[in-house]
């Protein structure tokens, strides 16, 4: 990768989370991975993110790209090369609009990218997106949300603070590289951080939605949650060695 830092303004990012059942996650992880749990769930979502003035540091803003894009995920933890203890995201999919990302996915920014079709609207009060793929007979995506007064009660997560923190401390994300075996990496610094609660009128996900990969009974949606107008810069993290071997669940 040879750009290694990128600054922008992520005009909009929307997380939806879901509770998991710890096995089924680890399966789908890589070595030095494990799921990251919330009182017994690992936690999985899809973070969709659209970027303006992206570019390389140094360049005017008028030089940047804007694009949609769309991550899902799971919260991680591993222990780096001195036994500290880290936190993250390893990331299971990525879905861009832009050509760009999808042609140099794994340059600019981590792991192949899926060039897809993203239909928004976004009204400020109500948000719908549909997200469609070129490999899925369904949408891949699908949303209807507005914002909302706090998180749902059978949340996991006792509060919104309690939220927020567990998603800061994961503003590291790793995903395959080309290769499938090489851990790619990239670190968002947010020069603020406030999340706020979303109301759900309707969530789908093919992806998560699947039974052959998230049996009946193994994933739960937990709740959404909206940044808007952040000012950040990705940084390129050193490559990861996996093992590509999945993670033996515990």
């Amino acid at each position: 990768m040879a750009i290694t830092t990128l600054s922008g303004i992520i005009a909009r990012r929307i997380l939806l989370n879901y509770q998991v059942d710890p096995r089924v996650a680890a399966r789908l992880l890589r070595h030095p991975f494990r799921p990251k749990l919330v009182q017994g769930n690992a936690i999985a979502g899809i973070c969709l993110i659209r970027l303006e003035r992206l570019r390389p540091r140094g360049l005017p803003s008028f030089t940047g790209l804007s694009s949609e894009n769309a991550a899902h995920r799971i919260a991680v933890e591993w222990s780096d090369d001195t036994g500290r203890l880290r936190s993250g995201v390893f990331v299971l999919r990525r879905d861009s609009d832009s050509a760009l990302n999808a042609l140099l996915g794994g340059w600019i920014f981590p792991g192949p990218h899926h060039l897809s079709l993203f239909s928004v609207q976004d009204w400020g009060n109500a948000i719908r997106i549909r997200v469609d793929a070129d490999d899925l007979p369904d949408p891949l995506v699908e949303l209807d949300v507005e914002p909302g007064p706090a998180l749902p009660r059978h949340s996991v997560f006792p509060s919104l603070e309690d939220a927020s923190d567990f998603f800061q401390a994961g503003c590291v994300g790793y995903s395959l590289a080309g290769d499938s075996l090489s851990l790619e990496g990239l670190r968002m610094d947010a020069e603020t951080w406030k999340v706020s609660p979303l109301r759900i009128h309707g969530v789908r996900s093919a992806y998560f939605d699947d039974p052959e990969t998230f049996p009946a009974g193994s994933i739960r949606f937990d709740h959404g949650l909206i940044m808007r107008d952040i000012v950040h810069k990705w940084h390129v993290l050193p490559v990861l060695q996996g093992s590509g071997e999945t993670v033996s669940p515990s």
